[in-house]
């Protein structure tokens, strides 16, 4: 049986730097669109905070998965 060799720091990294680009852009469209646009409707309000919250569960999922428990099951 042949085992391929995951490169798991690098997707580890890849993964927490997708989490911190979609917090960013949550936090941006939260405090920008506002300013620029007036009003937001409701569902890009909940949109820009569910990527706060999801952006900050994939950063962390990420490290941990890729980071912490693939590595010690392979």
């Amino acid at each position: 049986m042949v085992h391929s060799r995951i490169d798991y720091s690098r997707y580890a990294r890849g993964g927490f730097l997708a989490g911190v680009v979609v917090f960013a852009l949550g936090i941006v469209g939260h405090a920008v669109g506002p300013a620029v646009f007036g009003s937001l409707p409701a569902w890009e309000r909940t949109l820009f905070v569910l990527m706060e919250g999801g952006g900050i569960l994939l950063a962390l999922c990420a490290l941990i998965v890729f980071g912490a428990v693939l590595p010690l099951i392979e």
